[in-house]
């Protein structure tokens, strides 16, 4: 909670910001009502002031393991995927109105399990997902995102010619195909060792350390143009 307000202030847009906090020692019902309250601040701020109100929620892990504090069988209750949903579908805009929500809900995955049900339930509802990658990360690369398992369900609708550029489908598919190649020869690799690699498996290698330090990895403050992006490609 120290570090949202401090990066608030320190960016000057802390007059902007609307904050619900429930923190660890707050109780446990509270951690169930605050994002209904935030989610309820911004559809105010959104469809009757007319604003783009972005919500981060942070974190759905938490909120989701206080859903186990209510009386229930073992692990979490039935209701979930329409508790979950109950919160991400506030998100979006009505036709009329200028205003609009969207919604980043952050959740740390158990024992990093993607297939935990509090992602696996967020990834069924949700429009995207970006995974961010711990072994990345302890290669320094910033921002740590791992593009296999992220994905846009809407980007479909939203690239190609007279959105992007034309060659932005294909040059993203191109893409992922040899990052996922990459993932397997490093496996291969741990086994029988570099020096044993084909020569074609040894340019994948070369490929996927390219792609993680000059396409992924970016300064902090850098603002890349999409069109940039899709040059360094």
């Amino acid at each position: 909670a120290m570090f949202f307000e401090d990066a608030f202030t320190k960016a000057g847009v802390k007059d902007k910001v609307v904050m619900y906090e429930n923190l660890a020692d707050d109780p446990i019902m509270e951690r169930l009502i605050t994002p209904k309250c935030a989610l309820t601040a911004a559809e105010y701020l959104a469809f009757e002031k007319n604003k783009h109100v972005l919500v981060i929620i942070t974190d759905i892990t938490s909120y989701s393991e206080a859903l186990r504090e209510v009386p229930s069988r073992k692990g979490y209750p039935g209701y979930l995927y329409s508790d979950l949903a109950s919160l991400y579908e506030r998100a979006g805009m009505i036709d009329g109105v200028n205003g609009s929500v969207t919604l980043i809900p952050i959740l740390t995955m158990p024992n990093d399990d993607i297939t935990h049900p509090i992602p696996d339930l967020t990834g069924y509802i949700t429009e995207g997902q970006i995974v961010i990658d711990r072994s990345l990360d302890q290669k320094g690369i910033y921002p740590p995102i791992n593009i296999l398992p992220s994905l846009s369900r809407l980007m479909k609708d939203g690239i190609g010619e007279g959105f992007t550029r034309s060659d932005h489908d294909d040059l993203m598919n191109q893409l992922y195909e040899s990052y996922s190649k990459v993932q397997e020869i490093r496996n291969i690799s741990q086994i029988v060792g570099e020096d044993d690699l084909s020569d074609l498996d040894k340019k994948y290698l070369d490929f996927g350390k390219n792609f993680e330090n000059r396409f992924l990895s970016q300064d902090s403050y850098d603002n890349r143009s999409l069109e940039e992006s899709l040059d360094l490609g």
